[in-house]
């Protein structure tokens, strides 16, 4: 049971570390405004629009919320072993926690500011305080924060309609001017905000990093005050299908598909449906921001529940780990290196100071580097676990957690 739970979690890791590089994708390739509304940029044609459609219904945001989902999974599955162990789990937990702070705000500055970890550190150290309720009142606590960052949303869209009203009553400069300035922060094409990060893009690593370092705390503080509540959600969603035995081998197979049936059947109408809205106003931008950040949420929520169960009915379903999913799994089980090494390709691939291909493609085309990153992934992970216990950044933060060095290389049998 211990091995199957193991190889379970390991396989649902793999499947989210590369589903996210599908969600960060336009993220690393274009001006941040083109993740909320299309027509920011790198849509030309049907192609891009396709892309865009897919990814909004399939994607975008059900990555990261299957990472944050797992995440509080392995955070209570921690919690447990040390607390068996006899060992002190507090202790070891906010150790974690404060080591991956300090490794994701390095990822940030130093690598790539679209960075998840610090703000997963964060939230872990809320999460212990949920660590001994029972699955239903796990899974009520996750819903009613997921529900509060979903009114922190409503309170910021309903400040920007505010700002139309103003701009169009009072046609002042002032008032242009404010609403321009929402407007370019929640995605509007034409923005100010994509000539500069384009600029910015293209200069060399040391311009780019000192531009980061500038914003080192508003940067992440801004990102824990948009997803925080969220993150924190989904992490006591994910703790409660961890002890309800969702993710564990305990649910059958066929409870698993019909919730992920279920699941899909409250989620994909709206999220097409919500699509469909947006495309149908040409993109308009405060109509396309409140689709983004707000309506689309529990529509959000209930297709990333289905992909959930849907994989783990996938995996359930293989007594004998096959070879693909075998090479899964291990890109799970180096999660936190293949995150990390996902960001270094991308960013020399797209930036200015490695090939420079920033802004200069579309969004369909952007997609074509996924399946080039998935294959690093799914062959450099099996290789490195034949000779090593953990992929190289699992041992750094476990080194760095217990404070000593832990056993690396594999011993020959």
């Amino acid at each position: 049971m211990s091995q199957s739970r193991h190889f379970s979690l390991d396989a649902l890791r793999g499947f989210a570390v590369m589903g996210i590089l599908v969600m960060n994708i336009i993220a690393f390739s274009m001006p941040m405004s083109a993740y909320t509304n299309p027509m920011a940029y790198g849509t030309e044609s049907a192609a891009d629009l396709t892309a865009w459609a897919v990814a909004f219904v399939l994607i975008d945001g059900k990555m990261r919320g299957l990472f944050s989902l797992l995440f509080g999974a392995s955070l209570l599955l921690v919690i447990d072993r040390a607390e068996a162990r006899g060992q002190n789990a507090t202790q070891i937990h906010y150790r974690r926690m404060g080591w991956l702070l300090i490794l994701g705000l390095c990822h940030a500055w130093f690598i790539w500011d679209g960075d998840i970890l610090a703000l997963y550190a964060l939230c872990g150290m809320a999460a212990y305080l949920l660590r001994h309720m029972a699955p239903k009142q796990l899974a009520i606590t996750g819903s009613l924060l997921i529900l509060g960052n979903l009114l922190i949303w409503c309170a910021i869209l309903l400040t920007a309609h505010a700002l139309r009203q103003d701009a169009l009553l009072a046609n002042t400069d002032a008032a242009r001017a404010s609403y321009a300035e929402m407007a370019d922060a929640l995605g509007a094409p034409g923005g100010a905000s994509i000539a500069k990060d384009l600029q910015s893009h293209h200069a060399g690593y040391l311009a780019l990093t000192k531009e980061r370092l500038s914003t080192f705390v508003s940067g992440p503080l801004e990102f824990f005050f948009g997803y925080g509540l969220e993150t924190l959600g989904l992490m006591a969603w994910g703790m409660a299908l961890f002890k309800s035995g969702a993710l564990t081998g305990r649910w059958p197979r066929r409870k698993l598909i019909g919730g992920a049936l279920v699941a899909y059947g409250l989620g994909l109408p709206a999220s097409l449906t919500l699509a469909f809205l947006a495309y149908r106003s040409g993109f308009e931008t405060l109509l396309t921001a409140d689709i983004y950040f707000a309506l689309n949420t529990p529509a959000r929520m209930f297709v990333m529940l289905g992909h959930i169960l849907a994989l783990t009915a996938l995996i359930s379903r293989i007594n004998a780990p096959e070879a693909w999913l075998a090479r899964v799994a291990a890109a799970g089980r180096m999660a936190f290196s293949n995150y990390i090494l996902t960001s270094l390709l991308m960013t020399t691939l797209f930036y200015g100071y490695g090939f420079g291909l920033y802004g200069h493609v579309t969004r369909a085309q952007a997609y074509l580097a996924v399946p080039v990153v998935w294959a690093v992934m799914l062959i450099w992970s099996p290789l490195w676990l034949r000779h090593f216990a953990y992929g190289p950044l699992e041992w750094l933060w476990r080194s760095l957690a217990r404070g000593s060095r832990q056993p690396f290389r594999l011993r020959p049998s």
